[in-house]
C-alpha cells in the first residue's frame, strides 16, 4: 500500500448512517457522518410555528396561493450528501405529487435550518455550500436564542442576503413574500 492510500479517510457510506442509534439524527456532509440528537422542545417549538405559517398557504392554498409542498425533516439525498432540514419546500411544478421513498433525491426549492448553538456551525459552513451547489434557490436559518431569521436567495451561484428580522417583527419575505407574519410566533415564551 502507498503511503498516500494509507493517509485517505473512508467516505462515510448511506450503511454507516443506517447503523447509527434510532434518537440520533445523521447526515453525510462532505464525505463524513455527522450526528446530533433530536430537536431540543423550543427548537422543535421554532421549527413547527414555521410550517404552521407556512402549509396553510403555501402547501394547502387556505389564505395563499398554494402551489407548494411544506415538510418537516425530510431526509434528502443529494448527491453524495444525505441531509436532513429542518423545513423544506418543493413548487409542486418539479414536484407534482410525493413519492412513496424514504427520501428525495430532487434539490428543494427552499429550505430552512433552525440553528441550534451545537449545530451552527454546521448549518452554516457545512450544508449552505451544499445548498448552493444544488441550486437551492432560498435559504432561511433561524436562530431561536437571539430570536434571528436571516433570508438568502442564490444569485449568481452564491447566497444574497434578502434581509435579517429580529424578535416579533412582521415579516414579508421571499418566497413566501404572499403572505405576512409575526416572528414572535416562532419564539417559545
Amino acid at each position: 500500500m502507498s503511503s498516500l492510500a494509507a493517509t485517505i479517510e473512508p467516505q462515510a457510506t448511506y450503511a454507516d448512517l443506517l447503523a447509527i442509534p434510532e434518537p440520533l439524527v445523521a447526515e453525510i456532509l462532505c464525505g463524513e457522518l455527522h450526528t446530533h440528537p433530536r430537536p431540543t422542545p423550543s427548537h422543535a417549538v421554532t421549527s413547527s410555528s414555521i410550517g404552521d405559517e407556512l402549509v396553510s398557504p403555501f402547501h394547502k392554498g387556505r389564505g395563499g396561493p398554494g402551489g407548494g409542498w411544506i415538510l418537516d425533516e425530510p431526509e434528502m439525498h443529494l448527491g453524495e450528501y444525505v441531509l436532513v432540514p429542518d423545513l423544506a419546500g418543493w413548487c409542486r411544478e418539479r414536484l407534482p405529487k410525493i413519492l412513496e421513498t424514504a427520501y428525495f433525491e430532487l434539490a428543494l426549492d427552499w429550505v430552512c435550518e433552525v440553528l441550534s448553538p451545537s449545530m451552527a456551525r454546521t448549518g452554516r459552513v457545512l450544508k449552505l455550500p451544499i445548498y448552493v451547489e444544488f441550486g437551492v434557490a432560498h435559504c432561511w436559518l433561524v436562530d431561536q436564542k437571539i430570536k434571528l431569521l436571516e433570508a438568502f436567495a442564490l444569485q449568481d451561484g452564491q447566497w444574497t442576503l434578502l434581509g435579517s428580522y429580529g424578535g416579533n417583527d412582521e415579516i414579508r419575505v421571499a418566497p413566501f413574500d404572499a403572505i405576512t407574519f409575526p416572528l414572535s410566533t416562532l419564539w417559545a415564551e
